[in-house]
């Protein structure tokens, strides 16, 4: 179900937690097995829960509590707009439609060419430098005027 080399990192994250406490690794194991598959398909969680030894159900609910998890298949990249109030107040609101308007999507949309899918996300406590998105999970980007949001766009073709 996953790489060898998925497998190794994920028993990296385990060796950091007690023997018995190895479900502590669930968030990490959920990161590592989305980085390989590109989303969490049911089966993948139910692979991770049993390498885990955890009920699925237990998987299931940390991959829908969090935004960070992909439980469908979206775009090649995946950019998430911080739409609490600080930041909407700051820019954020206006960032995502210009996102919306240039992309021709709407949130928990993907384009036509499959490139991008646009997400709304809560806090990611960067509040200072509004406004603020993530690029698939990984990349912060602060301060995203116009000019730097087509920027981004382009750099993501």
């Amino acid at each position: 179900m996953l790489s060898a080399e998925s497998l190794k990192r994920i028993d990296r994250e385990i060796a950091k937690f007690p023997a018995e406490q190895k479900q502590s690794a669930v968030m990490a194991a959920l990161a590592i097995a989305q980085d390989e598959k590109g989303w969490l398909a049911t089966e993948t969680m139910d692979y991770v829960a049993q390498y885990l030894g955890m009920a699925p159900i237990a998987v299931y609910e940390v991959a829908s509590f969090y935004n960070m998890y992909n439980l469908e298949p979206g775009g090649r990249h995946k950019l998430t707009v911080c739409t609490n109030l600080p930041c909407a107040l700051s820019g954020g609101a206006d960032a995502a439609e210009h996102l919306k308007h240039r992309l021709g999507v709407g949130f928990n949309e993907t384009t036509a060419d499959g490139r991008i899918t646009l997400k709304q996300g809560e806090c990611m406590g960067a509040c200072g430098d509004a406004p603020v998105l993530l690029v698939n999970n990984k990349r912060m980007c602060s301060r995203m005027s116009h000019d730097k949001l087509d920027q981004l766009l382009s750099e993501l073709k």
